[in-house]
């Protein structure tokens, strides 16, 4: 579901498509646009949006998606980075600052702490029994 006429007036990526507010447009189709981030975690770190507002990647409509990992895979190419990450993220806790669906593609040039995204993976163990639970429980509701 789209947000509210205000929300869509306020968004700064809305305004970005809009051309409302300059960017380093990359590559921009029918319903995708890209651009490089201006708070990168590594060079040639970028955005890859829908033209169409939605906050999280399950309102945004199906035929919204048909650009973006082909785009984002384009930029990977384009930034000669071996080595990087192609992140979306949905709501505050789960780390989404701009409520407009968005991915990153981030270059991790190197080992280092400093360069592209560094990530903690807190791996739980759970009983294979539980495990077969949340398989029923999502693969029914699929």
């Amino acid at each position: 579901m789209a947000s509210s006429a205000k929300t869509l007036a306020t968004c700064i990526f809305c305004k970005i498509v809009k051309g409302e507010i300059p960017s380093f447009k990359l590559i921009e189709t029918e319903t995708t646009y890209s651009f490089l981030d201006i708070n990168p975690l590594a060079k040639g770190h970028s955005l890859v949006i829908s033209k169409y507002h939605a906050e999280k990647l399950h309102e945004l409509p199906d035929e919204s998606l048909t650009d973006i990992l082909r785009i984002a895979k384009q930029i990977a190419v384009a930034t000669g980075a071996e080595n990087y990450n192609i992140l979306q993220n949905n709501g505050r806790i789960a780390h989404q600052e701009v409520d407009h669906v968005h991915f990153h593609v981030i270059p991790k040039p190197s080992t280092s702490d400093t360069e592209g995204l560094v990530v903690g993976w807190p791996q739980q163990k759970v009983a294979l029994d539980e495990l077969a639970k949340i398989h029923e429980e999502i693969k029914g509701k699929l």
